[in-house]
């Protein structure tokens, strides 16, 4: 198993060994459902479907209704994919929790950022503006964005107001400074997307392996 989803309690500091003190972002890990084990035999590559936090099942489609009651599970409001080396252990119903993270050195953390509506181009693209004396007239504003010759039309990328925010983004290699069990909870070094209570998917590192 490569990952697990869970959610953002929050932020923190702790100490280590030598009394240095850690920021940490607390993350709730689970317990997650196995919904599907996917196989290189009948479909063409290895993979497991987890479900994490229950929902009622007038709030989720017929077919995914449908689902839940064949597999004889309780409807899960997030399902997510994740790669899985062959295991012929997993089965479906197995419930996965923050222990899959005991002994590893670092995750890749996935979510939505905080949205912040439409937003100018300082606090959009960091611009410096113009002349805040008082007779500035281009204190805040975008300034040229055109040309006069061909093609006469503002370029393609061209950094102007806009909705800020929302998008998904993956915060790799964070260090996991606790895990613990009991609490079903892992502390990582630093920050990750999302408000409190954002949903969020947490992956073993890609990069920095175990």
């Amino acid at each position: 198993m490569q990952g697990l989803i869970g959610k953002k309690i929050g932020m923190t500091s702790v100490f280590d060994k030598e009394g240095r003190q850690i920021p940490v972002t607390i993350l709730e890990c689970g317990p997650c459902v196995v919904l599907r084990h996917k196989k290189r035999e009948t479909d063409g590559y290895e993979a497991v479907q987890l479900g994490y936090a229950d929902v009622k099942e007038k709030d989720i489609s017929r077919p995914e209704a449908g689902f839940f009651r064949k597999s004889g599970i309780t409807p899960k409001k997030y399902c997510r994919e994740f790669d899985c080396e062959k295991n012929d252990s997993l089965k479906v119903g197995d419930v996965i929790t923050v222990k899959l993270f005991e002994g590893v050195g670092y995750v890749d953390v996935s979510g939505e950022t905080k949205g912040k509506g439409f937003q100018g181009v300082i606090r959009r693209h960091h611009m410096s503006g113009g002349v805040m004396t008082h007779g500035g007239h281009s204190k805040r504003r975008v300034g040229s964005v055109g040309c006069r010759e061909l093609p006469g039309r503002i370029h393609k990328g061209k950094r102007m107001p806009g909705h800020l925010g929302h998008v998904h983004i993956t915060q790799q290699n964070l260090k996991v400074i606790q895990v613990r069990p009991e609490e079903n909870v892992m502390l990582v070094s630093g920050a990750v997307p999302g408000p409190r209570g954002a949903v969020l998917t947490m992956e073993k590192s890609r990069k920095k392996g175990q």
